[in-house]
Order: C-alpha cells, then sequence, then structure tokens
C-alpha cells in the first residue's frame, strides 16, 4: 500500500504536468498570434485580423505534412502564407515577431523592399487580408514549423498593403 505522501506528491506532479502542458498550448493559443498581428496593424491603421477555423486547419494540416523534413516550403494554397521554423518550442508570437522585423526593409513610398525581404511583414499588414489561421508542429529534427494563412492572400503585385 503507497503512503498518502506517495499519493500527495502523485498528485502535485500531475498537477504540474497538466500545468505544464496547459502553459505550452496557451504560448501558441489563436489569440496570442491575433495581438502580435494586430498590433502591428493598429501601428499602421489598418483593421484587425478574426481568427478562422478553416484556415487554422489548413494551416495544421501542412504543417503536420512539414514534419518528416521541415522544409520551408510554401504549401501553393489559395491563401497567403508566412513560414517559420525555430529550434526548441517556439511560440507562435515567435514566429510573428521574427518576421515584424522585416518592417525596416518596407519603404512604403516606393512600395518596395530594400536591402532585404519584407514580404513577411507586407503580408502581417495586408489590408485586404481580415481573417487569420496559424498552426505548428514538432519536426522529427526537433524544429518547430510554424505557418499562419491569411484570407483574403496579400503581396498583389503593384498594390500596397496599406
Amino acid at each position: 500500500m503507497r503512503s498518502p505522501s506517495h499519493v500527495i506528491l502523485a498528485i502535485i506532479f500531475f498537477i504540474y504536468c497538466s500545468t505544464l502542458s496547459y502553459i505550452s498550448l496557451a504560448q501558441s493559443s489563436p489569440q496570442d498570434f491575433l495581438d502580435v498581428h494586430n498590433q502591428a496593424r493598429a501601428e499602421v491603421g489598418v483593421a484587425p485580423l478574426s481568427w478562422n477555423h478553416t484556415l487554422e486547419a489548413y494551416a495544421q494540416n501542412y504543417a503536420n505534412e512539414r514534419i518528416s523534413d521541415c522544409d520551408l516550403e510554401h504549401s501553393m494554397g489559395p491563401f497567403g502564407e508566412n513560414l517559420a521554423e525555430g529550434y526548441g518550442e517556439m511560440k507562435g508570437s515567435d514566429a510573428v515577431k521574427f518576421w515584424l522585423t522585416e518592417k525596416p526593409y518596407y519603404d512604403y513610398h516606393s512600395n518596395s523592399c530594400v536591402h532585404d525581404e519584407c514580404l513577411h511583414y507586407t503580408q502581417i499588414v495586408w489590408s485586404g487580408s481580415v481573417h487569420l489561421g496559424c498552426a505548428r508542429s514538432k519536426c522529427n529534427n526537433g524544429w518547430m514549423f510554424v505557418i499562419c494563412s491569411y484570407s483574403p492572400p496579400g503581396n498583389v503585385e503593384g498594390e500596397r498593403p496599406y
């Protein structure tokens, strides 16, 4: 028979593990993705995105397809798309913040990227995009694959994001 202290320790361990699992999931909740996106959009006067479960399912399906190789290859689907990968438990908000580092490379006056990539940034702030769905998957190599899908897609050649 187990002593009461063993039972109590088992319960504490279970609660601890459950809390860790919840924290991990909470760090990539729809709201975490939306908050970072919508803060960037507000900075340039663009309306907020809303979460879309169809886009989320599409993103999760594609993220699952990348588990074996974690390659940053676009899905070639009907939506706008940003991809990222990172080692460990890269949070969704970390991926969005990474894409936002491209902001200095977008020149509004010439509507072009200067010196580097900026198309992840312009997709985030694309005023015509109104829906967002994102997902993550843990790849076999230990890296985290992150995808956000946007509808309608942005980065239409010749048009300004905002």
